[in-house]
Protein backbone atom coordinates (compact mmCIF):
# COMPACT_ATOMS: atom_id res chain seq x y z
CA UNK A 1 0.00 0.00 0.00
CA UNK A 2 2.88 2.86 0.64
CA UNK A 3 4.17 1.61 -2.21
CA UNK A 4 0.92 3.23 -4.28
CA UNK A 5 0.36 5.75 -2.45
CA UNK A 6 4.14 6.83 -3.32
CA UNK A 7 3.58 6.72 -6.86
CA UNK A 8 0.03 8.62 -6.61
CA UNK A 9 2.10 11.43 -5.08
CA UNK A 10 4.57 11.55 -7.50
CA UNK A 11 1.74 11.11 -10.31
CA UNK A 12 0.21 14.33 -8.41
CA UNK A 13 3.67 16.38 -8.36
CA UNK A 14 4.11 15.65 -12.15
CA UNK A 15 0.81 16.56 -12.79
CA UNK A 16 0.70 19.76 -10.72
CA UNK A 17 4.25 20.91 -12.59
CA UNK A 18 2.68 20.76 -15.72
CA UNK A 19 0.89 23.97 -16.29
CA UNK A 20 3.74 26.31 -14.41
CA UNK A 21 6.04 24.51 -16.45
CA UNK A 22 4.18 25.19 -19.66
CA UNK A 23 2.82 28.42 -18.95
CA UNK A 24 4.12 30.15 -16.05
CA UNK A 25 2.77 33.54 -16.85
CA UNK A 26 -0.71 32.17 -16.86
CA UNK A 27 -0.67 29.99 -14.52
CA UNK A 28 0.46 32.91 -11.91
CA UNK A 29 -2.89 34.78 -13.14
CA UNK A 30 -4.94 31.66 -12.23
CA UNK A 31 -3.52 31.52 -8.81
CA UNK A 32 -4.17 35.22 -8.08
CA UNK A 33 -7.28 35.02 -9.08
CA UNK A 34 -7.81 32.18 -7.19
CA UNK A 35 -6.38 33.73 -4.03
CA UNK A 36 -9.16 36.40 -4.33
CA UNK A 37 -12.08 33.93 -4.03
CA UNK A 38 -14.04 33.89 -0.99
CA UNK A 39 -13.38 30.89 1.02
CA UNK A 40 -16.93 29.63 0.40
CA UNK A 41 -16.05 29.22 -3.60
CA UNK A 42 -12.74 27.88 -2.65
CA UNK A 43 -14.27 24.85 -0.40
CA UNK A 44 -16.96 24.11 -3.09
CA UNK A 45 -14.39 23.76 -5.71
CA UNK A 46 -12.41 21.42 -3.50
CA UNK A 47 -15.43 19.10 -2.86
CA UNK A 48 -15.92 19.36 -6.26
CA UNK A 49 -12.50 17.60 -7.23
CA UNK A 50 -12.57 15.23 -4.40
CA UNK A 51 -15.81 14.29 -5.43
CA UNK A 52 -14.43 13.86 -9.05
CA UNK A 53 -11.46 11.93 -8.17
CA UNK A 54 -13.18 9.54 -5.81
CA UNK A 55 -15.98 8.68 -8.72
CA UNK A 56 -13.19 8.28 -11.51
CA UNK A 57 -11.27 6.67 -8.98
CA UNK A 58 -14.20 4.19 -8.40
CA UNK A 59 -14.93 4.31 -11.92
CA UNK A 60 -11.44 3.02 -13.26
CA UNK A 61 -10.66 0.63 -10.35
Amino acid sequence: MWQELGIALCLMLVLEGILPFLCPRRWRETINQAARLPDRHLRLIGLASMLLGTTLLYLLH
